[in-house]
């Protein structure tokens, strides 16, 4: 039997990067996919890749930011599969900015996609997902959210927030049949490192242990464990798929 077999996921920032993955990945192993994210094009082209494949999904244009379109997607959801097993907030932004250089405007951009964003996910999900009582939340924080690093003060701040928001919804929702991650990427090849300076993305590569930027389907497969049954005595873990940059 596939891994997700008859449950229903809804991913965030699903069109491109890790969050495509993500879709690719969960269809293939039997879920049914909502593909939230703002980007049209993007987003047609990956649910007709799933629904030619003979996978189940459909797409949402949802603004991770805006509470009523939160609560809009997640009624589809039900309207359309009868249920939500599943909730990746994978949404997320990325510019450069020190304390110096960053504007009180990108700040707030920042803090809106990337923390208030999975905050009103969870909020808007975890009604439907206690119903199932055996359900999954992975929220895609950053190794950021974890080590500091200089020039993205936002970013890494943002992520932080993913990070303990994780731990705190963890234990609240322990007993009630939701189990609640996080995974902490390190450099994927994903259209978000377009943003890196010259000099970050070079720092980068060279403190990777194991020498190369990660795919977005070693994202996905983790989040694959952490929302399969595999994985029922999980909860509150931060996981990093990092090529080892954080060991050190």
């Amino acid at each position: 039997m596939r891994r997700l077999e008859d449950k229903v996921a809804l991913i965030t920032g699903a069109a491109s990067g890790i969050g495509s993955a993500h879709a690719r990945v969960f269809s293939s192993e039997g879920a049914k996919v909502i593909i939230a994210d703002i980007q049209e094009e993007k987003a047609y082209e990956i649910l007709n890749t799933i629904n030619e494949s003979g996978g189940e999904a459909i797409f949402y244009h949802l603004d991770v930011t805006d509470k009523t379109a939160w609560k809009s997607c997640v009624t589809e959801a039900v309207e359309t599969f009868g249920q939500l097993d599943i909730l990746i907030n994978n949404a997320g932004i990325f510019h450069p900015g020190g304390l110096e250089e960053e504007t009180e405007e990108g700040w707030q951009e920042i803090m809106d996609i990337n923390l208030k964003g999975v905050f009103l996910g969870m909020k808007a999900c975890i009604h439907e997902l206690k119903k199932i009582g055996n359900a999954s939340i992975v929220n895609i924080s950053s190794l950021y959210g974890i080590k500091g690093a200089p020039g993205s003060i936002a970013y890494n701040v943002s992520k932080a927030g993913v990070h303990l928001a994780t731990k705190a919804a963890a234990l609240e929702y322990a007993r009630l049949g939701v189990r609640i991650n996080s995974i902490h990427p390190g450099q994927i090849i994903t259209p978000i490192i377009a943003n890196l300076t010259p000099e970050q993305d070079s720092a980068i590569k060279e403190s990777i242990p194991m020498g190369r930027s990660g795919q977005p389907e070693e994202v996905a497969y983790t989040s694959l464990f952490l929302c399969s049954d595999e994985a029922s005595y999980i909860t509150g873990a931060q996981i990093l798929v990092d090529g080892g940059w954080g060991a050190g």
